[in-house]
């Protein structure tokens, strides 16, 4: 990754990070007639377009992201872009098996792509296609702010939203969490079952989980996203089990039952792991999932000797 290319040195809304005005273009125009070269959050040059006319994206929360910003520039998004729920544009497979033919055919002046959620040999096709690719990078807020705003206004030559510093706001407002205070809670994040995946170290629901004072027991793990069996996850010694709706759907029905006698926090998937909108309301609606977790199956907890 080149930090370089995706924090800038100018004070942001987010400290030290820095963010493209609202108002003020995030390049200057005599830099192209139509298209000028600008890099992504990986360092890749990407021809940019003045203002995109044809976006695809690759990835959920992008497409809403652009949603709110420019609907009308949307042609193309996955069957996994559930946000807004009128979004009427050609769906093109999912994140981890786009149609490359039918983007192709698209024509889209602009693709837009995660590291993490999309796969390196569909972008490389979409590249040797001669498609521009515009492919975002995001492992905590501050990231998740720069990336979205250059992503906006330098790859979609869109004005910036109003809600980047919106969110930006919502989450400065967010108490500092105190790892070693009396409110905070050490916890077990799963994101899968069948097999059992949980969060591990560096990921942007981790960060968000820890800025409102819930420590990830596997942050330090080697791995972002580890498979870890149903025993060491019981037997890790949490105080919490926070279980999201994405990208598995847990619910009071489906999870609970494998952790009895533990608390456990049924959270919204979309405000834990989508950067985008969502991010204006997160830390409330989070905050008010996290503060409803209850022991939802009796039984001994897991922590104290049972496994």
């Amino acid at each position: 990754m080149a930090q370089d290319v995706q924090n800038g040195s100018e004070t942001g809304i987010w400290g030290d990070t820095a963010m493209p005005d609202h108002d003020e273009p995030s390049m200057p125009a005599d830099w192209w007639d139509d298209f000028g070269v600008a890099h992504d959050d990986l360092g890749h040059e990407v021809k940019v377009p003045r203002s995109a006319a044809r976006v695809v994206s690759l990835v959920p929360s992008l497409t809403e992201a652009v949603a709110s910003c420019a609907p009308r520039v949307l042609v193309g998004a996955t069957s996994w872009c559930t946000h807004p729920a009128d979004l009427a544009v050609t769906r093109i497979g999912g994140t981890k098996n786009p149609a490359v033919d039918q983007i192709v055919a698209l024509a889209p002046d602009m693709v837009l792509a995660n590291e993490e959620e999309n796969r390196q040999a569909d972008l490389d096709a979409l590249r040797a296609a001669g498609l521009a690719v515009w492919v975002t990078r995001v492992r905590n807020l501050p990231e998740a702010l720069t990336s979205l705003g250059r992503m906006l206004t330098v790859a979609c030559g869109l004005p910036g939203p109003a809600w980047l510093e919106a969110a930006a706001a919502a989450w400065r407002r967010v108490p500092p969490a105190d790892p070693a205070g009396p409110a905070s809670r050490n916890a077990v994040v799963p994101i899968w079952r069948r097999p059992w995946m949980v969060l591990g170290h560096d990921t942007f629901a981790g960060d968000l989980l820890a800025r409102l004072g819930v420590a990830n027991l596997y942050s330090g793990h080697v791995e972002r996203y580890p498979r870890v069996g149903i025993g060491e996850i019981r037997g890790a010694g949490a105080d919490l089990v926070v279980l999201p709706d994405e990208p598995y759907r847990f619910s009071a029905s489906d999870g609970p039952e494998a952790f009895p006698g533990d608390s456990t926090a049924l959270v919204s998937g979309r405000h834990l792991t989508w950067y985008g909108p969502s991010l204006t309301e997160a830390p409330a609606v989070l905050g008010r999932q996290l503060m409803a977790a209850r022991v939802r199956c009796p039984g001994l907890p897991a922590g104290r000797g049972w496994i």
